[in-house]
């Protein structure tokens, strides 16, 4: 058990177990007593009355006293309704009426608490809902039970809206009990010290509990320490509450001993807040009001060298504590309980357990503070001043998000000017203009839209100005201007009203004030409120409706949250997420949806849960088709006993599992105990008991005896998911699911295709809210939804039809800030949510995919690849047990057919689909990648279109009459090349009847195509001398003949046409040849001089016709008619840069049909270890796709000895993706030269 832990651990185990539920003062059971009814007239005030028949005292619930309810005698919204309740109470609901008999009522509310009568709180029911729903006529009763009760004397109801036909009109009731409290007031120079029984005890339950309030953004709330600077301390810091535990002496505890832990926000607003702090076994929680963070300790508690004191509110001897100088807390503690022991009250009864240390008092006074809140940039608040005076002097305290805001403006007296005091970027800006002609700018303070209270004091006499901010010289900017200000008749603070004269670009102010002083003068904002002076707009006066939008924070996957007063804002930058939430993965889920993107094998990061909890990881794709492997990283830690491709629990290799083990004592071939080396190589794929995080190679501590391991890259293919689909054949059929379940955050997203004009993709119903998702017309998507505050649709129209039978994608995501939809590559449309209301999605019907719980509006066509939140719905396992409904879903080549090119054709699987390239001269999964070759000298590769049959001397028949089937009146030719040397043969096409194609490059470097068909004449010959083709550059060709039509193309930009002479037929080809010519041939003498030296350089995707010769070679060469001569080495030549290619010739070789190179000698240098264990530890992810995992990382101890490519790879690549692409250049290097040897 980490020592942290032990400290903290035993500052809670006190004394004894205690159900803490009964220190948390108030009674939660039988609390709803009627308090209103037996209240004195004294008890009720209001902003004002129509008349006396309409006072506050008549607002009782279902009473008909006086005119039978309380009216203002203006309605408005600045009006409210007061009741003093004599005493904290424990309010737990209320309920309104509207004015007896009368047509007045109020129809929305709010409800306000003090402690004091003065620095109101607005209640909250649900996250950003703050109004009741009030009455709809005079006499029925609307009661609200609240979620959370409310500590309060004074409840105040501030009316929003009424019956527009009628006024303001109301009778309440309150409902509650007796709230019983113990308090203590602070003045920032005392605290209390408690000392508790020194035989402590390990309790399996230990509780602290407390309630504070305070207008000060520091202080120290509660206090422990030891002998040797060891301590723990409960801190409010800029209005959050720290829980520190440091371990002060670092010769007996690691640097990093210490818990931190942050919670809450704004916690200096003069109102009660909850602190508790409880340990259960080795789980500890944190709670400040209702935001808890958890931790668990690890280990058993031992005793600790620690004091038996516990302070409150401050640091009784701070010289104990070296370096602390903190803030003692200046405000107020309730009910402090220490598992069951009420602190406050020992100390009133003056228990030797307690003593003081300066003054305190057992009653919290209440600060006579009157904060302001300016609601909206339209607010403002004009307050008289003394017109002429030669000194202004104004200060204020603000607080605020935004950082952008006019605080003051006053009119210049006998000027046509003004003085603005705004914030800007954060700071406080004085600006001065005259005439509307800038005379000065002046700046002071930084980063103050933090929601701290923050001081400004400004004053100007003579020519002279200076601006202070938060009461610090070294935040304050001075300044002498050109001109004698004198006071004007107004001070506007936080917007300009009505003043044209007001030059503003900052626009209002949305904030707090308090403590307003004009000349020296403090403002009494009550006279302010009652209209005795100055006037407003849109303010909140006696609260600070300031709230922190970021607690909790929304933001997901570790997004960065920012707030301005009105709304919240999500950074996602390097989250991997994108969206207002940060909620939707900018990554693919699988390999398979890379895929059919058109990206071929490489490396991607890949986010398998989509929008889930996991993070994205690296891996590399393998696009190419083969039987699927899955190797999971992330479950388990259970000791496996088998080994790469064998079976679990049976403790063998594979060889052991096949009976094919070098000795067969042993189920291993690394247990065989060989002089030479042996090994044990395959997959592992049960998903269930990876991931691999050690290794253990025993049986290694002998002279001699050595062991080598490696884990490949993570190499992934395919995604069951991806092509998950079900085919709906009526209307009324549907596929259901559980209830979705995305209550803050929900995304959507599929797949379909139909041929319907409209149908329900899917719909999901709550008591009131629902989403639903559909087609609304051949070209109409629409997302709908209802969280509370009414429905919300989001369209999208698509300029062309949705209905086209093929694969369109539809994703659509809801959150707390805005609801988007897009379409396909449409523009996404959004809709931000309202600033206040529900935000809470609350379904609990089924949800049903392709129809309604009403068989309305059905769908006709496939849906895919369904996921909510990340997860993927198994469409084809519930479509196989619904009537109308089948699993799967035919022609995926209408869609994606496109992706198969140079001359891949499209096939069609069950799950998705395949490119055949068989009759390209490309490969890959969508035919794209090239297939080159090197040439050396004298290298030939010739292809036979068939045998050789000699023809009867005598025959007359014409050749075309013998091979009819290899008489050609069209060709198709396409080839890549890149030489440097001239005279060259490119390509040549022989007849059995001296007829012939040649393709060269001349001494001067144009290109010529030669055609000879027909042997009695010469052959035509046409020039492309645009440029020298043999530079080392890559030049592409094209060569289509139809009859005496001759079309050629280089580098596709130059095209050209012409006629051939000699023939439009080419009569029984023989053979086609790359290189050089080796058979006798009746050539023509520059064809014989090109053919001299044949062909040295790079070929590459060379086609003619439905013939892919040099593909024949490099990969089919044991079924195909292709003869290889000389050096011809398979490279990727065809698509590097010229410089590249010469280091490009590597990899399949060719000579004489003399086999596959030699495959080297075994990895003894690779890794090697005589250490008994071999350890290593990865990353864990999950991956629920299929997969063929290997993890790119080597563990080794003793030796470390890395091959040359290994070590050269990792000095410069230090990045993770770097990393793995070395690993996987050194396996594929490994696999084509030397053994390997895997677990």
């Amino acid at each position: 058990m980490d020592s942290v832990t032990e400290i903290f651990l035993k500052l809670l185990a006190l004394i004894a177990v205690h159900n803490w539920s009964t220190l948390v003062a108030g009674n939660t059971y039988n609390c709803d007593d009627q308090l209103v009814s037996a209240l004195p007239q004294s008890s009720f005030s209001s902003s004002s009355e129509l008349s006396s028949s309409h006072s506050p005292g008549f607002a009782r619930l279902n009473r008909r006293d006086g005119a039978g309810g309380w009216s203002p005698l203006v309605s408005n919204k600045y009006q409210w309704l007061q009741i003093d309740l004599g005493e904290r109470t424990e309010i737990t609901a209320v309920a309104t009426q509207g004015g007896y008999g009368s047509s007045d009522w109020v129809t929305s509310y709010l409800l306000m608490f003090s402690d004091s009568g003065r620095n109101w709180k607005q209640y909250r029911q649900e996250e950003s809902i703050w109004a009741f729903s009030g009455n709809t006529n005079a006499d029925s009763v609307v009661y609200y039970k609240l979620q959370h009760s409310i500590k309060a004397r004074f409840l105040r109801f501030v009316p929003l809206d009424w019956n527009p036909n009628g006024r303001i009109g109301m009778r309440i009731e309150v409902y509650g009990c007796t709230y019983r409290s113990e308090v203590v007031g602070f003045d920032g120079k005392s605290c209390l010290i408690y000392t508790f029984n020194q035989k402590l005890m390990s309790a399996l339950k230990d509780v602290i509990s407390l309630k504070f309030k305070t207008m000060q953004s520091d202080g120290i709330l509660l206090h422990r320490e030891g002998q040797n600077g060891d301590h723990i301390t409960l801190e409010l810091t800029k209005g959050k509450l720290s829980l520190l535990v440091n371990l002060g002496d670092a010769k007996t505890h690691s640097s990093n001993a210490q818990i931190n832990i942050t919670l809450g926000s704004l916690l200096d607003d003069q109102h009660w807040h909850s602190v508790l702090i409880e340990h259960f076994n080795n789980q500890v929680n944190f709670t400040v009001d209702k935001h808890t963070h958890h931790f668990h300790a690890k280990g058993e508690f031992n005793y600790l060298d620690f004091d038996y004191e516990l302070s409150f509110g401050g640091i009784p001897a701070p010289g104990k504590s070296g370096t602390l100088s903190r803030k003692n807390f200046h405000g107020c503690f309730e009910n402090i309980y220490c598992n069951g022991v009420n602190i406050i009250d020992l100390a009133k009864r003056h228990k030797s357990q307690i003593y003081f240390v300066g003054n305190m008092s057992f009653s919290c006074l209440e600060p006579p503070m009157v904060p302001v809140t300016f609601l909206s940039s339209s607010s403002y608040l004009a307050l008289p001043g003394n017109s002429g005076q030669d000194e202004v002097s104004i200060s204020f305290q603000f607080r605020t998000w935004n950082k952008e805001g006019l605080l003051l403006f006053t009119k210049l007296h006998q000027a046509s000017g003004g003085l603005l005091l705004s914030l800007s970027d954060g700071k406080v800006k004085m600006s001065l203009y005259k005439a509307g002609k800038a005379l000065n700018d002046i700046t002071a303070g930084a980063g103050l839209n933090n929601g701290q209270w923050h001081s400004v004091s400004f004053s100007a006499k003579r020519n002279r100005i200076s601006v202070i901010v938060d009461s610090d010289v070294t935040l304050s900017a001075h300044a002498s201007i050109p001109l004698q200000i004198y006071s004007g008749d107004a001070f506007y603070f936080g917007g300009c009203g009505n003043n044209t004269e007001c030059n503003n670009s900052f626009g209002g102010f949305q904030g707090c004030m308090q403590l307003i002083s004009v000349g020296n003068k403090a403002v009494d904002m009550i006279s302010v409120q009652q209209n005795v002076f100055g006037n407003f707009s849109d303010l909140q006066i006696d609260l600070c409706g300031i709230t922190d939008r970021c607690l909790p924070n929304y933001c997901e996957h570790g997004g960065e949250c920012s707030q301005s007063w009105n709304s919240f804002y999500c950074s996602c930058a390097n989250t991997g997420y994108k969206g207002a939430t940060c909620h939707y993965s900018i990554y693919e889920q699988s390999c398979e949806a890379y895929k059919h993107r058109g990206n071929t094998s490489g490396f991607y990061n890949i986010d398998s849960d989509g929008s889930g909890p996991l993070g994205p990881f690296l891996v590399y794709c393998n696009m190419t088709d083969g039987m699927p492997l899955s190797w999971w990283i992330g479950r388990t830690n259970e000791t496996q006993t088998y080994w790469g491709g064998s079976l679990p629990a049976i403790q063998k290799c594979a060889c052991g599992l096949e009976g094919s083990c070098i000795d067969s004592q042993h189920y291993c071939n690394c247990d065989a105990d060989r002089n030479e080396w042996t090994n044990d190589t395959g997959f592992l794929s049960y998903k269930e008991h990876l991931p691999v995080t050690e290794i253990v190679i025993a049986d290694t501590d002998r002279p001699n005896s050595e062991a080598a391991y490696k884990l490949g890259p993570l190499l992934c293919r395919g995604d069951r998911t991806f092509w998950n689909s079900a085919s709906f054949n009526t209307e009324a059929s549907y596929l259901h699911f559980p209830t979705f379940h995305g209550e803050l955050s929900a995304d959507v997203s599929f797949f379909f295709k139909t041929t319907a004009s409209s149908g329900m993709f899917l719909e999901n119903l709550g008591i009131q809210d629902f989403i639903r998702i559909e087609l609304y017309s051949p070209s109409e998507v629409i997302f709908s939804f209802d969280v509370g505050n009414g429905p919300s649709e989001v369209i999208v129209q698509s300029l062309t039809s949705l209905n086209d039978n093929q694969w369109h994608y539809v994703k659509a995501e809801r959150n707390i800030k805005e609801a988007s939809l897009q379409v396909d590559q449409l523009p996404q449309r959004s809709h931000a949510a309202p600033p206040v209301g529900h935000i809470r999605l609350q379904l609990n019907s089924q949800l049903f995919v392709g129809g309604t719980a009403s068989r309305q509006k059905g769908f006709l066509g496939c849906i895919r690849s369904l996921q909510l939140n990340g997860i993927a719905l198994d469409l084809e396992e519930r479509a196989k047990i619904t009537p109308g409904v089948e699993p799967g879903c035919p022609g995926h080549c209408s869609s994606y057919g496109n992706l198969c090119q140079n001359g891949g054709k499209c096939r069609e699987k069950y799950s998705g689909f395949s490119c055949d390239c068989s009759f390209s001269a490309y490969s890959g999964p969508f035919c794209k990648k090239e297939i080159s070759a090197y040439f050396g000298t004298g290298t030939s590769v010739t292809y036979n279109f068939q045998e050789y049959y000699t023809l009867a001397k005598n025959s007359s028949s014409h050749a075309s009459s013998f091979y009819a089937d290899m008489t050609l009146n069209r060709e198709a030719i396409t080839f890549t090349f890149r030489t440097t040397r001239t005279p060259s043969l490119l390509l040549y096409v022989s007849s059995f009847y001296k007829e012939y194609l040649s393709v060269i490059l001349t001494k001067n470097g144009s290109l010529q195509i030669r055609y000879k068909l027909d042997s009695h004449q010469d052959p035509d010959v046409f020039s492309i001398n645009f440029k020298n083709l043999a530079d080392g550059q890559l030049q592409h060709v094209k060569i289509n003949r139809e009859e005496e039509m001759l079309f050629v193309e280089v580098n596709q930009n130059e095209r050209m046409k012409f006629i051939l002479s000699s023939g439009t037929e080419f009569n029984a080809i023989k053979s086609l040849t790359l290189g050089k010519i080796l058979e006798n041939s009746d050539v023509d003498e520059e064809t014989m001089k090109a053919n001299s030296q044949g062909f040295i350089g790079c070929l590459s995707s060379v086609q003619f016709n439905h013939i892919a010769p040099l593909k024949a070679a490099l990969h089919h060469s044991g079924s195909a008619p292709i003869i290889v001569k000389g050096r011809f080495t398979e490279s990727n030549c065809g698509t590097l840069t010229g410089a590249d290619s010469t280091s490009s010739e590597t990899t399949h070789s060719f000579a004489d049909h003399s086999g596959p190179i030699d495959e080297g000698e075994p990895l003894a240098n690779a890794i090697r270890s005589d250490s008994a264990i071999i350890g290593g530890v990865i990353a864990v992810v999950i991956f629920i796709l299929l997969c063929i995992t290997a993890i790119a990382i080597r563990i080794y101890k003793k030796k470390s000895i890395y091959s040359k490519n290994e070590a050269k790879g990792s000095e410069n690549e230090d990045s993770a993706e770097s990393a793995l692409k070395s690993e996987l250049s050194m396996q594929n290097t490994a696999n084509e030269n030397q053994k390997e040897y895997f677990f």
